[in-house]
């Protein structure tokens, strides 16, 4: 029996490219873990910087500490949050303009109760949070401080993901097999009992 040529090359494409994908998450993993380990030393330095403007920049400066003086706070919100004893309940967020023109999302202290508060602005001490919002490290307008941001709390799946697309490669090629098996000797599926 011929092995049928465009089928076969249309399904060893995709094996190549599942088998690519999963050596592609292998390659993340190690960055994820750079990361993660960037992140754990950057929580050590005491020094603060300046908060960058440009958020792409702000990816650099993950877990640093910085201060910033909030000229005027608005669309003040709660998102769920954890105290720094791990109690569970709301962090008190808001959006500030900032007295170098740029602008940032601050997360002012944890809360119990959901309705969110009043605060006109302020200097606040924080650590720059993932997605370039600052954790208050000194709550303000009464609040309790906040758990403060954990690299290990990173999501690091891609091993999980590496393994789903070298699995998927594989039960490609297995059925595969057993589609052309089945052509060539077609009685062994019960086919003949149609």
């Amino acid at each position: 029996m011929r092995v049928p040529v465009v089928p076969t090359a249309i399904v060893a494409f995709a094996i190549a490219t599942m088998i690519a994908l999963g050596f592609w998450q292998l390659d993340r993993k190690g960055e994820k873990e750079a990361l993660i380990a960037h992140a754990e030393q950057a929580l050590t330095i005491p020094t603060e910087i300046d908060y960058p403007r440009d958020p792409d920049r702000r990816e650099d400066a993950l877990y640093r500490r910085t201060s910033v003086t909030c000229l005027s706070a608005s669309g003040a919100t709660t998102v769920a949050g954890t105290s720094r004893r791990g109690e569970k309940g709301v962090a008190q967020r808001v959006s500030c303009a900032l007295a170098d023109g740029g602008a940032a999302t601050i997360d002012l202290g944890f809360s119990r109760d959901p309705a969110p508060i009043t605060w006109s602005g302020g200097q606040v001490r924080g650590i720059i949070a993932p997605g370039g919002r600052i954790v208050a490290t000194d709550p303000v307008a009464g609040l309790e401080p906040l758990a403060l941001p954990d690299p290990r709390d990173l999501p690091n799946n891609h091993l999980a993901y590496a393994g789903q697309w070298f699995f998927f490669a594989l039960t490609a090629l297995v059925i595969y097999i057993l589609a052309l098996r089945r052509r060539r000797n077609p009685r062994s599926t019960g086919a003949d009992y149609l």
